[in-house]
């Protein structure tokens, strides 16, 4: 690292060859892949703490995708952010817990010693001169390359309706035992929703779930697109059907209060009503949003990329993680955005002159080098 240096009260660090924003799943996923690439002077940031988002779902909420200890066969763990990695293994836990991935997460931190720093927000992001200045509140970190690896969890979807100000983000909630109440309403059917629904249906309250769509309903096997097993598996619970009833295509038009109580008023006219704040799941924004100057737009409002997650405006600027777009294939999960790891350590890689060959050879060995979607459809992005 080189040398701090005080300039006219602006405390100036760098240029790191890669700075990589978010110490989640992808950034501390792709900052493991950027150490096997051989690339030394780099460093990983995060405005909290390694694994924040994850330690901050609600307590029951679970992983949907299941850890299994296949590395022995060649094939790793659904939830490794790395190679030679299974929180199956380290854990010995199926569907971890938000707090208890976060503490894997930071046992990787610890293993592969990778440069961190927490508490570090980054306020906004430029190139000048073909080096990236990254401003914080003590200061600029200079680079050469960034990758944005900045998630999800902390840019909650707030709503499109009126009075989705009065609705309670499920972002925002510690534990869904602590909600006092007994007849919930929830907005967004997809994995958040039903996973609200399932937790307090097990308490014996009374839920109704409303979706835009019906991702219960769909034929697709893409956890993008439809539940995973694990949410139809728990949406047979006795509970579950004793008490949540399902509203497929039924967009909400507003959320009113009067005198106390709740009113849901779906388009076509249905009333709902309650004394408890109705449940926002409806998903997240996402953190690209922060960085939308350095990419140009899909249509559908995510970043568009070169073939190596790169921004097509401004070399050098790389996307990790649940944001990454290309055509229709959607890399929401751990196990389909890490394929793209080894991709854009490898491009940093050889731009800084380090030979890649061995490095891309092991990674495309265990599923963590996907260059070639042609034979992708919404039925694997696993090729």
């Amino acid at each position: 690292m080189d040398e701090e240096e005080m300039v006219q009260g602006v405390q100036e660090e760098g240029p790191y060859d890669v700075v990589i924003v978010g110490a989640g799943a992808a950034g501390i996923g792709v900052g493991i892949a950027v150490q096997h690439a051989g690339i030394e002077n780099y460093l990983l940031v995060d405005r909290y703490a390694v694994g924040a988002s994850f330690r901050s779902w609600p307590a029951e909420t679970r992983f949907i995708t299941p850890s299994f200890p296949s590395n022995s066969i060649g094939m790793l763990d659904l939830n490794s952010v790395g190679v030679g990695i299974s929180p199956a293994f380290n854990m010995r836990i199926e569907h971890p817990t938000g707090q208890e991935f976060a503490d894997h997460l930071q046992s990787c931190v610890n293993y592969f010693e990778l440069p961190i720093r927490e508490n570090t927000d980054i306020l906004s992001i430029d190139k000048v001169d073909e080096i990236f200045h990254l401003e914080t509140k003590t200061g600029i970190v200079f680079a050469k390359n960034v990758i944005w690896a900045g998630g999800e969890y902390q840019y909650p979807s707030l709503g499109g309706f009126e009075g989705s100000d009065l609705c309670l983000h499920t972002s925002t909630i510690a534990s869904y035992t602590d909600l006092e109440g007994e007849d919930f309403l929830i907005i967004g059917g997809y994995e958040s929703g039903i996973d609200a629904a399932y937790h307090i249906a097990r308490n014996g309250k009374k839920v109704c779930v409303f979706d835009m769509n019906s991702p219960w309903a769909e034929e697709t096997s893409d956890p993008s697109v439809a539940l995973s097993t694990y949410s139809f598996e728990r949406m047979r619970n006795e509970k579950f059907e004793a008490n949540v009833e399902l509203f497929g295509e039924t967009p909400v038009k507003s959320v009113v209060k009067e005198d106390g109580i709740y009113t849901l008023t779906t388009e076509d006219g249905q009333a709902f009503h309650s004394s408890v704040k109705p449940i926002l799941a409806n998903g997240f924004k996402g953190s690209h949003t922060f960085v939308t100057h350095l990419f140009e737009q899909r249509e559908d409002g995510f970043p568009e990329l070169n073939d190596r997650d790169e921004s097509t405006t401004v070399p050098g600027m790389f996307l990790c993680g649940p944001s990454v777009r290309h055509d229709g294939h959607i890399f929401c999960f751990i196990f389909k955005y890490r394929q793209r790891f080894g991709i854009v350590a490898e491009a940093i890689a050889s731009s800084l002159g380090l030979e890649t060959d061995e490095f891309v050879a092991a990674y495309k060995s265990w599923g963590m080098y996907l260059d070639d979607l042609s034979c992708c459809g919404q039925e694997c992005l696993t090729c």
